[in-house]
């Protein structure tokens, strides 16, 4: 079966004045249609260039990059019917303060030049299913932190991208907050099938939520190991401390603990 997302040698340098700083080498990730990855490590270790690189917010230095078995060219900026297959969901909502919140959630609509009955019964559809309908005439500064963040994967999911890029949505919540969210996305995901790309600094969240989890590592930011979760679906927050659950817990921190020491001179 082809990949929806395949990456071959990537890799990412960065020159500054003083110095050349090996964000990304080398690196390889194949990902399925439908697939719920993560991909976990130490801060600085590339998890955030990755996903830009992947939606075209920066370049690679070399290596191929493959959607759809398409190869993107890095010398030009992605053509739009690319671009409209995936949607990004940032740390932080970014929403339009001027804007309410169907109309940041229609957003995307705008810019991709989507309109008519069938879109607007989308938005009504995900703001019901995020639990937002009653603040859809809400400002961004009336709603909390937890609706921000249902806000920002719902427009990210508007016009029906087939790929969800999440750069630790829900890193800035708490605990709670981050919990029911996490679940929520899994029913999300559930419904829609989409393939997501998620990156998170926790080692329980990736394992609740991936098929797989993609260990990355520092100087330089490269691929470390992938670790596959068979864990049985639907899951739920009383998994975390299961035998299973709890030994890909282990084997985890135990990857990242290990690059972390490396780091030591």
């Amino acid at each position: 079966m082809q990949s929806r997302i395949k990456f071959e040698k990537v890799s990412k340098i960065f020159e500054t004045r003083f110095q050349t700083i090996e964000a990304v080498i080398d690196y390889d990730m194949e990902i399925s249609d439908g697939e719920f990855v993560s991909i976990i490590g130490p801060s600085g270790c590339g998890k955030s260039t990755l996903i830009r690189m992947l939606d075209d917010i920066i370049k690679p230095t070399s290596g191929s990059i493959y959607i759809d078995g398409t190869l993107t060219d890095y010398k030009k900026r992605m053509d739009k019917e690319t671009l409209r297959r995936i949607g990004f969901i940032f740390q932080q909502p970014n929403m339009l303060p001027w804007y309410n919140i169907r109309q940041n959630v229609s957003l995307p609509l705008k810019i991709f030049g989507l309109s008519g009955e069938e879109w607007e019964k989308r938005v009504d559809d995900l703001m019901e299913m995020a639990g937002l309908t009653e603040y859809q005439n809400a400002f961004p500064v009336e709603i909390s932190g937890g609706m921000g963040q249902r806000v920002g994967v719902i427009r990210a999911m508007v016009h029906d991208p087939e790929i969800l890029l999440m750069d630790e949505p829900f890193g800035a919540l708490d605990e709670l907050t981050k919990e029911k969210l996490d679940m929520e996305l899994l029913d999300i995901w559930s419904k829609t099938k989409k393939t997501i790309v998620f990156i998170t600094h926790s080692v329980e969240e990736a394992i609740l939520l991936s098929d797989r989890v993609f260990v990355m590592g520092t100087r330089p930011g490269r691929l470390i190991e992938t670790v596959s979760i068979d864990l049985p679906r639907p899951r739920a927050l009383s998994m975390t401390s299961n035998k299973e659950f709890l030994a890909y817990k282990k084997q985890l921190l135990e990857l990242i603990g290990e690059i972390e020491l490396s780091k030591i001179k």
